[in-house]
């Protein structure tokens, strides 16, 4: 039996058609989405129907999209305006008066798991409210972007799973239920929610008569596809950059630097999101007139610490910390140390502390420690940081991970993992077992440090932290 797993990113949808047994790949298809912060979802689905022949094939179907985007729908189920992104930051100012009025950080880290941030569904629910009052008067129903895609795909309602619900800030991972006087606050009314399906639940049939998965979001459907275990920690380094790991327990950080989010399997992702990654990299390359494996060549030559130059990588104002009108901050530079190999090797020492950062968040929450607590003699850090996305195909990213992470990093052979998640979740749904099947772990390779360089990359991360702790009166600010 044959299997279709969605990645609808920001970017692009990726189709695998799989095996259902042992997740063998034996069809794939891309096709672009247009650029920006906000879409129409018809460009979602018009890319989605370019790879109709592969769906038409399988006997199951799941779709694992873009987290946070809000889709809202009239009386008569038709999209109202452009969805907005997850990457639309024009709601920050309503993140912070939401988080004051609903009783502050740790209240909505309790129910909601997380403290909203502009990414957040819920936010942007509140700009609609205040900045186009008549777009949510007619708003009747609200959806996530894997959400609608499901529904397009022959679900008979509308219907979500716990792991994007999560991502909402009006569903509690914890309570595992919608909260409808966070949506209220936010829009002025509660419009129609997507059911929440179980993890391996059939939720309709698509026009074919395959099997509709529930579908995800798409960190979590990267879990999935990935086989995480409790202790596994996973870096991607994409658009942008995350570090989440798979818990037995719900977080809630008041401080807002973790997302608590469920997973697509029953479980939970603390999730630690950031949004400079591999566009740091790119920045760095036309900044040195280089292409990307040349600027990784010119890292590598460099010496640790890149002659003392630190690059705070905050290009795009930050989410983690949350400084959304941050600008990057260079510093150390002098007529000495101005070389191409020390900015290359700066700017991947900037985006690997950054990543270090968030993974440190996580840590924070005891997110890595497995169920009954860290062997003896350990101190609860991961058994091994996974790395994955664009940026990880980096020499100079798998070089220097290891001492920077703290622990091997293991950098699976290139694959869209998101759209390998949904297709498991859909070879799940087959199944109608208790866990999702096993497939065969992904083909890796592992990086290891040695003591010299973990001692020069503790050097390089205090560094780095001091800059981003004073980097207020240099640029980078924290409102």
């Amino acid at each position: 039996m044959l299997v279709a797993g969605i990645d609808s990113s920001t970017q692009s949808v990726k189709v695998l058609l799989c095996d259902a047994a042992d997740g063998t790949v034996v069809g794939s298809a891309t096709a672009p989405h247009p650029d920006g912060t906000e879409c129409h979802p018809r460009h979602w689905w018009e890319a989605l129907e370019s790879a109709r022949d592969l769906l038409e094939r399988a006997d199951a179907v799941a779709v694992a999209a873009q987290q946070h985007g809000m889709v809202a729908l009239d009386e008569n189920g038709e999209v109202i305006r452009p969805a907005l992104l997850w990457n639309d930051t024009r709601s920050a100012p309503q993140a912070r008066a939401l988080t004051e009025e609903l009783g502050g950080a740790k209240a909505w880290a309790e129910r909601t798991g997380s403290v909203p941030v502009a990414s957040f569904t819920v936010t942007k629910l509140r700009w609609m409210a205040e900045n186009e009052p008549e777009n949510a008067r007619r708003t009747a129903a609200v959806m996530l972007p894997h959400d609608w895609l499901t529904l397009r795909l022959g679900a008979p309602e509308p219907a979500t799973d716990r792991g994007d619900a999560s991502g909402t800030g009006y569903w509690s991972p914890a309570e595992g239920r919608y909260l409808p006087e966070f949506v209220r606050a936010a829009l002025g009314h509660v419009p129609d929610l997507p059911r929440v399906a179980g993890p391996a639940e059939t939720v309709g049939e698509t026009p074919w008569g395959g099997r509709l998965a529930p579908g995800t979001g798409d960190n979590m459907g990267a879990a999935l596809g990935l086989g995480l275990d409790e202790g596994d920690l996973v870096v991607s380094i994409g658009t942008s950059g995350t570090a989440f790991a798979v818990s037995g327990a719900p977080a809630a950080d008041p401080s807002g630097l973790v997302a608590g989010f469920a997973d697509a399997s029953g479980r939970f992702l603390p999730l630690v999101a950031t949004l400079n990654a591999a566009r740091v990299l790119t920045s760095a390359a036309a900044l040195t007139g280089a292409s990307l494996d040349e600027l990784a060549e010119l890292a590598l030559a460099a010496e640790p610490g890149a002659g003392g130059i630190t690059l705070l990588p905050y290009l795009d104002g930050e989410r983690t910390p949350n400084r959304p009108r941050a600008t990057g901050v260079l510093t150390g530079l002098t007529t000495s140390n101005a070389s191409r190999e020390n900015l290359a090797r700066a700017a991947v020492e900037a985006l690997l502390c950054s990543l270090a950062d968030a993974a440190d968040h996580l840590a924070a929450q005891g997110v890595h420690v497995p169920v009954g607590g860290p062997p003896p003699g350990t101190t609860g850090r991961p058994r091994r940081t996974l790395l994955i996305g664009g940026g990880a195909r980096s020499a100079a990213v798998q070089a220097l991970a290891p001492a920077i992470f703290g622990t091997p990093v293991t950098v699976p052979e290139p694959g869209e993992y998101v759209a390998l998640g949904a297709a498991r979740q859909a070879a799940w749904a087959l199944a109608g077992t208790p866990e999702p099947p096993r497939w065969p772990a992904v083909p890796a390779t592992e990086f290891t440090a040695t003591d010299a360089d973990r001692a020069a990359a503790e050097e390089v991360r205090g560094r780095y932290a001091a800059l981003r702790d004073t980097s207020e009166t240099l640029g980078g600010d924290s409102s």
